[in-house]
């Protein structure tokens, strides 16, 4: 029997020693998930200002980027109109130009005649023919 108390306080003695063991691992288990929560709490902080100045920022850009896709298209639509302008004048550039200068023949002609010039013998060859 004494053998078997023997054992037993044996055992017992190493149960509390395990216990101990174990309650103090626990102890600083709880004392590093504190710590952990509090840090991972404030990096998550941190990361959610972040992302309230990130979507704040992109905000801005966004409505930047349409302010400037306005701009973009209204210089095209003015490019266009410029460039529809410059056709037609190309298009037409013969003619005014050939008006142009019968119209000048025309003005220093009757600026002649306004100086005393006598173009009446072409008249009477242009009813000639």
């Amino acid at each position: 029997m004494d053998l078997l108390v023997k054992d037993l306080d044996k055992e017992m003695t190493e149960a509390e020693f395990t216990e101990k063991d174990a309650q103090g691992d626990y102890e600083t288990f709880m004392k590093d998930s504190t710590e952990k929560r509090t840090l991972d709490s404030s990096t998550l902080s941190d990361k959610e200002s972040t992302t309230a100045d990130t979507k704040s920022r992109l905000e801005e850009e966004k409505s930047g980027l349409d302010s400037g896709e306005k701009a973009l298209m209204a210089t095209l639509e003015y490019i266009q109109s410029l460039h529809t302008d410059c056709d037609w004048l190309i298009k037409y550039f013969d003619m005014r130009s050939e008006a142009r200068t019968n119209e000048i023949d025309a003005m220093q002609k009757a600026k002649a005649i306004l100086s005393g010039a006598d173009y009446s013998f072409l008249q009477t060859k242009m009813l000639r023919r």
